[in-house]
């Protein structure tokens, strides 16, 4: 462990953190044992550097004390204020922690495996009901860093989040979001002119050919596919206005194409609650068609 030294620090008291720094390490290796496992070395030996620095700047070297034992208690005190300003839990909580390990430690030394909870209970003098309510108070009590390896291999860098965390699982506001979008998707097909909403229904719900779309609605293949971009162009217009402030309407703007586009994209806004888009699109019958039986009639 090493830290860098202010030059404005006298030499002297310089020297001296350097020279004890291995004191910090000393020290928090005797007070660690005291503290639950999920207590990072690393803080308390943080914290035992500062007290280190603390007592190099107190020493009064006429009192006649060591500046080792002098060091030690400063930096044992310092490690303790940290832990107990950083620590949430009251002090019975932990003293319940510190027994249930210590007991639990000492039976297993003596019985050569971890004891039972009916064990571990009769040790302790309590029910096991009653040691189910200790166990769940120390359990809520502990507190750990996004950031903690959990990982048993070393060698696998798997911190408490990615265990936290279900990657196929959305954040509550893109949940929102999907959801929302959704619903105005559903609302833009709905909207659409006849032809571009058989088309896009029929070709990406319905799984229908280009051909297929062609013979329902009369119209060649080469046709089918300007209807299909345009509606498509239709859509993405129609539903990112959604989502760039305020609609302008209709009446506001100039050239027909400008107003037939304002026009749908009101159209979309007012098709629906806001609470209606948030519903799941399953079973939604008006979305889709039927080309079956059309079909069925050309062919014979």
């Amino acid at each position: 462990m090493s830290m860098g030294i202010g030059t404005g620090m006298d030499v002297e008291i310089a020297a001296r953190i350097e020279a004890n720094l291995p004191l910090v390490n000393h020290v928090v290796f005797q007070v660690a044992v005291h503290f639950p496992r999920h207590v990072e070395r690393e803080e308390l030996a943080r914290a035992g550097a500062l007290g280190l620095v603390e007592a190099s700047q107190r020493y009064d070297e006429s009192r006649g004390v060591p500046f080792e034992r002098f060091a030690a208690q400063r930096i044992r005190g310092a490690i303790l204020d940290s832990v107990r300003a950083a620590d949430w839990a009251p002090r019975s909580v932990r003293n319940l922690a510190r027994t249930l390990e210590q007991t639990e430690q000492r039976m297993a030394n003596r019985l050569g495996r971890l004891p039972t909870l009916d064990e571990l209970a009769s040790e302790l003098g309590m029910d096991r009901s009653r040691l189910h309510q200790v166990q769940d108070r120390v359990h809520r009590s502990v507190v750990l860093a996004l950031d903690h390896y959990v990982a048993p291999d070393d060698d696998e860098e798997l911190t408490l989040v990615d265990v936290l965390v279900d990657p196929t699982m959305l954040e509550p506001e893109e949940d929102v979001e999907l959801r929302e979008m959704r619903g105005y998707l559903r609302d833009a097909v709905r909207l659409l002119p006849e032809r571009h909403r058989a088309v896009i229904i029929g070709y990406f719900l319905e799984g229908a050919t280009s051909l297929d779309l062609a013979r329902y609605l009369g119209v060649t293949e080469s046709r089918i596919s300007q209807l299909r971009s345009e509606a498509l162009v239709m859509l993405r217009e129609g539903i990112d206005a959604q989502f760039e402030g305020e609609i302008a309407s209709p009446d506001d703007v100039k050239g027909r194409v400008a107003r037939r586009k304002a026009r749908y994209a009101s159209e979309i806004a007012t098709a629906s609650d806001y609470r209606d888009r948030f519903v799941a699109l399953k079973g939604d019958e008006p979305m889709r068609i039927d080309l079956t039986e059309e079909y069925d009639r050309e062919v014979t």
